[in-house]
């Protein structure tokens, strides 16, 4: 069954991922935005000196509900994964990974019917540190299980990572209007906004402008479908594989990936 939960929790209890509505009309993007924040709120989890949230979600919609975000999808996403990461600020919660917001189809709900899955992922590790595991929620009741997290930091400065005993790893990071990001994650968000990996000042770029990512063994950079785009060594382009002293153009920031 692709929905977090059974239809008969849909009813009994909002606190399980998945609304029942007694009316047949189309879900609405603010109710989705609401209801994401409600599960974040829901699956908080207290640790010594923090309180961790999920930082994956994943909505069910009907196929007629989907439909009507068609046109925009991609863009609903980003802001939803925007609005959850602000309401984690704006209630002191902490995060694993910047929030990310994905959308599936299940034919077996009605209109107006949808579901949320949340789950807790760690960022992967460098090889000789050992690899995170998260489980899924297999089915209605099952409890979701995950290791406690390590650093919450996705890109860190040079310096840090040489306090942290980490100078060694990874191999590679970007240079960022002259100041060094060691990449220690597959997956590095850059753009204008507080809750990006690397925040970047300046104007001419988007909130969520693009990112690095690691892919069997290479690294990329995407446009995450910024205003102003990206150039890699003056060339524009949407996605492209890195080489070391490859110069990537986020506004009018300069951006260096350099790997050892």
């Amino acid at each position: 069954m692709s929905v977090l939960r059974s239809i008969e929790h849909r009813i009994e209890s909002l606190v399980e991922g998945v609304f029942g509505r007694a009316f047949r009309s189309h879900v609405q993007p603010v109710e989705l935005a609401r209801k994401l924040a409600k599960e974040m709120d829901e699956h908080k989890t207290v640790s010594i000196s923090r309180v961790y949230v999920p930082n994956e979600y994943a909505l069910y919609l009907s196929p007629n509900d989907r439909k009507q975000f068609a046109d925009y999808e991609a863009s609903l996403l980003t802001e939803l994964g925007d609005y959850l990461a602000e309401h984690a600020r704006r209630e002191g919660y902490s995060l694993l990974a910047t929030p990310k917001v994905t959308v599936e189809e299940d034919a077996d709900l009605e209109l107006g019917e949808f579901g949320i899955a949340t789950r807790m992922v760690q960022p992967q590790r460098a090889a000789s540190e050992a690899s995170a595991e998260v489980v899924a929620d297999p089915g209605p009741g099952a409890t979701k299980v995950f290791k406690p997290a390590p650093s919450m930091t996705a890109a860190v400065s040079a310096d840090e990572a040489e306090e942290l005993g980490l100078a060694h790893e990874p191999r590679a990071r970007l240079s960022v209007a002259g100041k060094p990001y060691a990449l220690s994650q597959d997956v590095t968000v850059l753009g204008r906004s507080r809750e990006c990996d690397i925040t970047v000042e300046d104007a001419n770029v988007s909130r969520r402008h693009a990112e690095v990512r690691r892919e069997n063994g290479d690294w990329w950079v995407v446009d995450l479908g910024s205003t102003n785009g990206i150039e890699l060594n003056g060339k524009t382009t949407k996605r492209a594989r890195l080489a070391h002293d490859d110069r990537i153009l986020l506004g009018r920031t300069e951006v260096t990936f350099e790997e050892r």
